[in-house]
């Protein structure tokens, strides 16, 4: 499982690496911490945003994760400001012990999209809020865990390269 976790991100990263600017990097914070990379595919019309992070619910459900949105974006009117939409995947490992003690797959995969609104401002700052609703299909139930981690709402703050 370790494999497809790490082929799936280098897959991931190789594909948003080749491509053209913009790029952006900063943080998704919602009920968790995320450490956020964007890159723009197709002519700036399609952003990629790659996540790492991690969670520990009052030291009982840890977790970690990846998750890889593909998101349509655009502008709204001439201004600065553009929303998003788009589908994705996540993969995590539930760490804590909540997890060992009710015999959960420590392993979850999980799809699904996220909406949202940014805006950039004239200095290299990106700042945003979005949704990301998330089902999971392998490993610990729906609405624990990492369902918890991947689901909600999160503000992100990016720094534009």
């Amino acid at each position: 499982m370790k494999k497809i976790v790490v082929t799936l991100f280098l897959i991931c990263t190789m594909a948003g690496v080749s491509m053209a600017q913009p790029r952006a990097i900063g943080a998704r914070l919602g009920g968790n911490v995320e450490f956020s990379y964007q890159h723009s595919l197709a002519a700036g019309s399609w952003m990629m945003d790659l996540t790492v992070g991690a969670t520990n619910y009052w030291n009982k459900w840890g977790a970690i994760g990846v998750t890889a949105m593909f998101d349509k974006v655009w502008g709204i009117g001439a201004s600065n400001w553009n929303w998003y939409v788009g589908p994705g995947f996540g993969v995590g490992y539930n760490y804590g012990p909540y997890w060992k003690e009710n015999g959960y797959w420590p392993f979850s995969l999980y799809v699904g999209g996220q909406i949202g609104i940014e805006y950039q401002f004239s200095i290299p700052l990106n700042i945003s809020l979005d949704w990301r609703p998330m089902w999971n299909f392998a490993g610990s139930g729906s609405g624990y865990g990492f369902a918890g981690y991947l689901t909600g709402v999160a503000l992100g703050l990016r720094y534009r390269f």
